[in-house]
C-alpha cells in the first residue's frame, strides 16, 4: 500500500474514533435543557408539594396524586409544555384531557343540580374524571335527574353505582358514651388550656353529655357541633379524673402519638381507628369529597377506601404520627369493605381555636 493512502486512512480512523468517543461521552456532561428524573419523596413531602405546584402551572395543572410504590408524586397537566417544570419541582408529570378548572365546574353543576340524599362525588386525579358514586336510595325520580344532570357535562362525569347505602356511621339508641348515639373519640386536643377531645359533628348533635362507658358518669360535654356542611364537633373534659392522651388506640393496649397535623395526600397509606371496629388500614382514594346525607351535604371531605361500621363516627384518621381527619360516614362494612368519608382535621382545629397536645 501507498504510504499516503496509509496515512490517510489512518486519518480516517482517528477521526472515527473520536467521533465515537464523542457520542460515548456525550450523556456524561450535563445538559441544562434536560429536566432531572422525579425523585423519591414521602408522602409528606409530596403533599407540600402537591399544594404549592398548581399555583406555578396555573390553568394547565388537574390535580396530583403520590404513587406511594414509586414513592414520587404524579401531577397531571394538560399541556405537554409544563411538563419540563413539572419535573424540575421533582414530580412525574402526566398529560391527560381535563383540566382542574374544568372538574371543578362539573363539580359546581352538580352541587347546584344534583344534591340528592345518597349521592357524592369527587374529583379522581387517576380517572381524570369527578366520579359519582349513587346509593341504593337512588331510584326513580331521583335516579332521572341524576342522569339528566350527569349526561348534560359530558365525558367529565363518571356515576358508579353503590350495593350499600350511604350513612353517618353513627349507631342510634346504644349509650356507651351517650344516652341517644355511641360515636367514637377522635384526637384528645387542648382549647385555651382546658383538655378537650374533636369527634364528628353529628355525634355532636345527638350527643350533650360524653360518659366513657355504657350509663357511666358524665365525663365531658359538647360545646359545639358543625352539620351538615362541615362535620366536627368538640366535647370539653367536666371530669378533671379522666386521662386524655396525645395519642391514638391501636388496639391490643398499643397506642400510636399523634404529634402534630397535616393535610391528606392523595393515595397514600393511612389507618382509622373507631370504638366499634378497631384499626383498620387502607389508602386515601379522593380528597375535597361532597356527600350528600339525608340530613344534608357535607364538602371537602377526605375520601379512603378503609372500612368503618356504626359506632366508628368521629374516630381518628391519621398517618404515622400525623392526625388528619375525623371518621363522618361511608358505605359498605368491614365484612365486604366500603368507601369512608372523613372531616379534616385541621379545620375542626381552626373552627375551634384548639391545638394537638
Amino acid at each position: 500500500m501507498k504510504p499516503s493512502l496509509m496515512r490517510a486512512r489512518t486519518a480516517l480512523a482517528a477521526v472515527a474514533v473520536a467521533a465515537l468517543a464523542a457520542v460515548t461521552l456525550g450523556p456524561q456532561h450535563a445538559d441544562a435543557s434536560i429536566a432531572p428524573e422525579p425523585h423519591a419523596m414521602s408522602a409528606a413531602s409530596a403533599g407540600q408539594l402537591a399544594r404549592t405546584l398548581p399555583a406555578r402551572l396555573k390553568d394547565v395543572g388537574a390535580g396530583s396524586y403520590y404513587d406511594a410504590a414509586a414513592r414520587k408524586l404524579v401531577v397531571n397537566i394538560t399541556d405537554r409544555k409544563a411538563a419540563g417544570e413539572v419535573r424540575e419541582a421533582g414530580a412525574e408529570p402526566r398529560v391527560v384531557r381535563f383540566s382542574q378548572a374544568r372538574l371543578a365546574s362539573a363539580q359546581s353543576v352538580l352541587a347546584s343540580r344534583a344534591a340528592i340524599p345518597g349521592t357524592a362525588w369527587v374529583a379522581d386525579p387517576r380517572a381524570n374524571r369527578v366520579v359519582v358514586t349513587a346509593d341504593p336510595t337512588v331510584t326513580g325520580e331521583k335516579l332521572t335527574r341524576l342522569n339528566k344532570v350527569v349526561g348534560s357535562l359530558g365525558e367529565t362525569v363518571v356515576v358508579r353505582k353503590s350495593s350499600a347505602r350511604l350513612m353517618r356511621f353513627v349507631r342510634g339508641g346504644d349509650a356507651v358514651y351517650g344516652p341517644s348515639a355511641r360515636c367514637s373519640l377522635g384526637f384528645n386536643v387542648d382549647r385555651g388550656g382546658r383538655p378537650a377531645f374533636l369527634t364528628a359533628g353529628h355525634c355532636g348533635k345527638a350527643v350533650t353529655d360524653w360518659s366513657l362507658s355504657r350509663g357511666g358518669a358524665v365525663t365531658a360535654r359538647t360545646l359545639g357541633a358543625g352539620f351538615p356542611g362541615n362535620d366536627y364537633a368538640l366535647a370539653e373534659y367536666t371530669d378533671p379524673t379522666v386521662a386524655h392522651p396525645g395519642s391514638v388506640s391501636l388496639g391490643g393496649g398499643r397506642s400510636q402519638a399523634i404529634n402534630g397535623f397535616r393535610d391528606a395526600v392523595l393515595r397514600e397509606r393511612v389507618a382509622r381507628s373507631g370504638s366499634t371496629t378497631g384499626l383498620h388500614r387502607g389508602k386515601v382514594t379522593g380528597l375535597d369529597a361532597t356527600v350528600n346525607y339525608q340530613e344534608g351535604t357535607v364538602t371537602g371531605l377526605i375520601q379512603t377506601d378503609v372500612c368503618a361500621e356504626p359506632g366508628d363516627s368521629g374516630g381518628a384518621l391519621f398517618a404515622g404520627d400525623r392526625a388528619l381527619g375525623l371518621t363522618s360516614g361511608g358505605t359498605g362494612n368491614c365484612v365486604v369493605g366500603g368507601t369512608t368519608y372523613y372531616q379534616p382535621v385541621g379545620e375542626a382545629l381552626a373552627a375551634y381555636g384548639a391545638t394537638l397536645p
